[in-house]
């Protein structure tokens, strides 16, 4: 059974484009080890998205994908302190439960969005964002550079946000010192 202070808590988007551009299965292999859980919040966020995106029922409907429905009072209140910072109606409260959990489970946070990011390293939530945890897997052998250049150039297509353009992974990761150039 995996200890939860080593578990990766997921927000949507890394999950939602993962799925739709068809690299799910990456994160499946990256988390195996440590597990891979998603609050209740997350898990309704891709509900409300699966008639138009139906590659989220791979989410949705994975085993490997725990949700966590935790309603103890630590949870709820951190939970409210972090919607009263970051939801705008239906929105980020994904984010808001995700760093509920890593606040009061220690789980390890994935976060892409620099203000929830921003809260967690704040409050010294453990946090890490797709592209540092692509790159610690290059270093320990794991995934290969030309198939995280692939991913990479993938992901844009679905409107995924990444602070470089296509085919500027290999620089972008050496130039934060996330890799070395082979």
């Amino acid at each position: 059974m995996t200890q939860s202070s080593e578990a990766f808590v997921f927000d949507t988007g890394p999950l939602r484009h993962f799925a739709v551009q068809g690299w799910l299965g990456v994160l499946k292999f990256l988390t195996a080890e440590r597990g891979a859980i998603i609050p209740e919040s997350v898990e309704y966020e891709l509900k409300r998205q699966v008639h138009e995106l139906p590659a989220l029922h791979q989410v949705l409907d994975a085993d490997w994908i725990r949700v966590d429905r935790s309603d103890d009072l630590d949870f709820l209140m951190a939970f409210a302190r972090y919607e009263e910072r970051l939801a705008v109606g239906e929105q980020n409260r994904g984010e808001c439960g995700v760093l509920a959990l890593g606040k009061t489970r220690g789980f390890e946070t994935v976060l892409d969005d620099g203000a929830p990011r921003a809260i967690a390293e704040a409050e010294g939530i453990p946090v890490t964002a797709t592209l540092p945890l692509l790159c610690q897997a290059i270093r320990e052998g794991r995934l290969t550079v030309p198939m995280v250049e692939s991913l990479a150039d993938d992901l844009p297509a679905g409107s995924y946000y990444l602070p470089f353009s296509e085919g500027g992974f290999r620089s972008r990761a050496h130039q934060e010192a996330l890799i070395e150039y082979e």
